[in-house]
């Protein structure tokens, strides 16, 4: 769960998948549907199958994230037909490319060689139970806004999306930056 608290482009995905999906069971199979994808990245990674340089696959996952802040600020009836009707096979996707941002992490804490399987189960159980508990926290305090009856305006409800794209951006300028130096 550490590496999910202070990887904030991995916060930002998993709200802003939140944003996307409305239904609360939906969009925790949508949150596992991405934990299973980048379980498989990372473990190929781990595993020494795949190697990815880090420094494009982190421009990605910020491109990843800039994508899901734009479809968020389209009208419903204007977004993607796959985002819209099968969420969960674009954070799949997705899933598969974040998992290799998790591998270069995992790399630097180490697998125990004896225990590979366990480290990367636990590891990517840590990860669905702090995505859910960041989901369960937000979904708290959207119930609690809504039941003290706070009326809050489409602008400070849009602030988030705006930010998250805004913070994408520049995290993708920024990690192409690396690239091309």
């Amino acid at each position: 769960m550490e590496h999910l608290v202070f990887g904030f482009d991995h916060i930002l995905f998993v709200i802003g998948l939140l944003f996307y999906v409305r239904s609360p069971w939906r969009l925790v199979g949508v949150i596992t549907s991405f934990t299973l994808a980048h379980s498989i990245t990372l473990a190929l990674c781990s595993l020494d199958v795949v190697r990815l340089s880090s420094a494009p696959v982190e421009a990605v996952i910020a491109l990843s994230i800039l994508f899901l802040a734009v479809e968020l600020l389209r009208p419903e009836d204007q977004r993607s037909p796959i985002t819209t009707k099968s969420p969960w096979l674009i954070a799949f996707a997705f899933g598969l490319l974040h998992g290799f941002g998790f591998a270069g992490a995992l790399a630097e804490i180490g697998l125990p060689q004896r225990a590979i399987a366990m480290a990367l189960f636990l590891f990517n159980v840590g990860v669905e139970v702090g995505q859910l508990l960041v989901v369960a926290v937000v979904l708290a305090l959207v119930a609690v806004v809504k039941r003290v009856g706070i009326v809050v305006p489409e602008l400070v409800l849009r602030t988030p999306i705006y930010a998250t794209g805004i913070i994408a951006a520049f995290w993708f300028v920024e990690r192409v930056g690396r690239i091309v130096v």
